[in-house]
């Protein structure tokens, strides 16, 4: 019985996917230990906990919101590219390059420097469209 192995672009998907969860830490570092009656964090009605903080916090959640909407067109373009038989080392280097440049978009996101964020938005997004294609012929 012959296994398929995972490419590199295929764990840039696991990592893109726990993206959004590394968000959601962020937005509520330091604040699991502290009362709910003091601002902290309240497991029992989190999404509303979330959209009342503010500053790098609220950032760091809509980061993560921003982090699950990006993900269906990436999985879908890395799919893609693998059934089109996409030069493999092209895929892996696109899809490990899309990984840094969301990494480095929450980053910016949660600083709050707008302007950079946007383009490294930009230029992941377009990145992302190259995963698409580059298995087209």
């Amino acid at each position: 019985m012959q296994f398929a192995h995972f490419t590199l672009a295929y764990w840039c998907v696991l990592v893109a996917s726990l993206l959004p969860i590394a968000c959601a830490g962020i937005a509520k570092a330091g604040m699991f230990g502290k009362s709910r009656r003091l601002g902290g964090f309240d497991n029992e009605n989190p999404r509303a906990w979330l959209a009342r903080q503010t500053d790098w916090r609220a950032r760091a959640n809509a980061a993560q919101a921003n982090s699950f909407e990006a993900l269906p067109f990436f999985i879908g373009a890395v799919i893609i590219a693998h059934q089109l038989g996409a030069h493999q080392a092209r895929l892996d280097i696109l899809a490990f390059l899309f990984v840094v440049l969301r990494m480095m978009y929450i980053m910016m996101y949660v600083s709050g420097m707008a302007t950079v964020r946007s383009l490294v938005w930009s230029l992941a997004f377009a990145l992302n469209i190259a995963i698409l294609f580059v298995g087209y012929r």
